[in-house]
């Protein structure tokens, strides 16, 4: 069991900008204190992200349709390419450190595949990875995108899992490595509760990362 605690944050709908600013105030706090550990829960307005190896063609969109779409456009410290953040998509922020026992970081990330991968199985839904690929897959598509960076051993950005997600968005980005993407309504034929989903990843981290549970867990809801 780890020594330090883990808080929990459901954010609602959160503005990419403003989620940048608490990860970097919080990362702050982990790297001084090593203490507490934090889950950020969260779902933005659409953005597209640039990660550390996009490419200035990774954007499809012209200037003037980003406009009219309503999406923004970030260029980010994590790792991978052109990723979507969207309405009906649960993006997962987790500032944890990882040392001392854990100072791996393919290992950090297969944890956090290993986390989506139980969370899709509570759902029927049958993921997996891809050998030298990151993220969780189906056999209908990628269900799931990874982009993390790490700072001395304290981790930012995270995961995002398409849910309910207006998937036309990924026309306009070459995502990651091109590879086709889905959700889990459209694998479920079915409205996904997000809630429910933000229990199951909450409950599979805690248990991947082995952080205890207790009645004394901070959760903190701010829904917008």
């Amino acid at each position: 069991m780890r020594d330090s605690r883990l808080e929990v944050r459901r954010l609602g709908r959160v503005g990419y900008a403003d989620s940048l600013a608490l990860q970097k105030e919080l990362e702050t706090e982990v790297i001084a204190e090593r203490k507490n550990d934090y889950l950020l829960l969260l779902e933005h307005p659409h953005t597209f992200t640039l990660g550390r190896r996009s490419k200035n063609d990774g954007v499809l969109a012209t200037a003037e349709l980003l406009r009219n779409l309503g999406v923004e456009v970030f260029e980010i410290n994590r790792g991978g390419k052109v990723t979507y953040h969207g309405i009906g998509q649960i993006v997962g922020y987790p500032i944890i450190s990882l040392s001392p026992e854990r100072e791996d970081v393919h290992r950090y990330v297969r944890d956090i595949e290993e986390v989506l991968i139980r969370t899709m199985a509570d759902f029927g839904i049958d993921a997996f990875r891809i050998e030298g690929l990151t993220g969780v897959h189906t056999t209908e598509g990628k269900v799931a995108a990874i982009g993390v960076h790490i700072k001395r051993w304290v981790t930012t950005h995270g995961f995002a899992l398409n849910v309910n997600t207006d998937l036309s968005y990924y026309n306009w980005i070459i995502a990651c490595e091109g590879e086709p993407v889905t959700s889990m309504d459209r694998l479920l034929g079915r409205e996904v509760y997000m809630a429910e989903v933000e229990d199951r990843l909450e409950a599979n981290f805690r248990d991947v990362f082995d952080y205890s549970f207790s009645a004394e867990t901070a959760k903190v809801a701010e829904a917008n």
